[in-house]
């Protein structure tokens, strides 16, 4: 891939247009920096109906949100694609080159990684469908409009009982589903004092009516009646498209994310990552607070090294 094939040239490419990616350009355009935001157009909380928790803006649609921001990155000059990231090859020295799946090719001095994270769904018939709607994750993000409704705690790690604690703060009317998953007993002694139905059988099924969830069917053919379905799911980085930067990745208690500093830099030099790409538990509002500190960081690398000068590098790393 060579520079004759190369349309543009950016000071910061930002791969992901999620609340993290389009906070980071939104505070680098404005920075006068140039700046492209690739969008691959999956936001992960596309299913759900409103965005909660961000301050002036609770009970936004992520769609409408998301909209917005964009919005706004292009008022201050950046330039927003629209596609897939095919290949991103490169280094700071030379610039990255990256390849969209629309067919241009891009060059960036920098490139921040906004490409949130992927869930891992136990296989459950039609659950992944009722994503974000009556089966959720994050008991800040949906646990008001479901408060004290029959709830359901899908097993799906050893952290499991610990998140049932958590909802049982919204819903004291808890079901916990053991679902063949191997749980400190303490911890569901804990349960069963907080009078947790725990259910030891594996769920095989969920059962809705008119769009709605009505419960779930275990094993053994019972029917559990419930209004929502927790599942603490597992997630995978998104990397698609970046195989070639030979990332650096972790493991935690929530999956696989992209291994960074405290300032948000990666293993390989000029590439930094921000929001659940390397924070898998981070809300919009912490994703969006992530973006901005990450591209004010780096902003302040750029100007200090035009003048000769590093910034100091924190050797703690996230996402462990």
């Amino acid at each position: 891939m060579t520079s004759e094939h190369v349309e543009s040239t950016w000071d910061v490419a930002i791969i992901g247009g999620g609340s993290a990616g389009l906070s980071a350009a939104l505070t680098l355009a404005r920075s006068r920096r140039s700046v492209l935001v690739i969008d691959g157009g999956v936001p992960r909380n596309a299913p759900a109906s409103a965005v909660h928790g961000l301050l002036g803006l609770e009970g936004t649609n992520p769609l409408d949100l998301l909209s917005k921001g964009r919005a706004e990155v292009t008022s201050y000059g950046a330039e927003v694609v629209h596609s897939a990231l095919i290949d991103a090859m490169g280094s700071s020295e030379e610039g990255f080159v990256l390849q969209l799946e629309e067919g241009s090719t891009h060059r960036a001095g920098q490139l921040i990684l906004a490409t949130g994270v992927q869930d891992d769904f136990p296989d459950i018939p039609g659950l992944a469908e009722r994503w974000g709607r009556d089966v959720v994750h994050c008991p800040y993000c949906h646990g008001w409009e479901i408060r004290d409704q029959q709830i359901g705690v899908l097993a799906t790690g050893p952290m499991s009982a610990m998140q049932a604690m958590l909802f049982y703060q919204w819903s004291a009317n808890l079901t916990f589903f053991v679902n063949n998953v191997e749980i400190p007993a303490d911890q569901l002694d804990t349960l069963r004092d907080l009078n947790v139905t725990i259910v030891s059988g594996s769920v095989e099924d969920i059962e809705v009516a008119n769009d709605q969830l009505t419960g779930v069917t275990i094993d053994d053919g019972t029917s559990v009646a419930l209004d929502a379905l927790a599942v603490p799911t597992q997630v995978k980085a998104r990397l698609e498209g970046l195989a070639s930067l030979a990332l650096d990745t972790t493991e935690n208690a929530m999956g696989v994310a992209v291994r960074v500093d405290d300032a948000g830099r990666t293993s390989v030099p000029g590439v930094w990552a921000t929001g659940n790409v390397m924070g898998p538990w981070m809300q919009v509002s912490e994703a969006a607070a992530h973006g901005a500190r990450v591209a004010m960081t780096l902003n302040a690398e750029m100007a200090l090294a035009r003048a000769g000068l590093t910034m100091p590098k924190p050797s703690t790393e996230k996402g462990s």
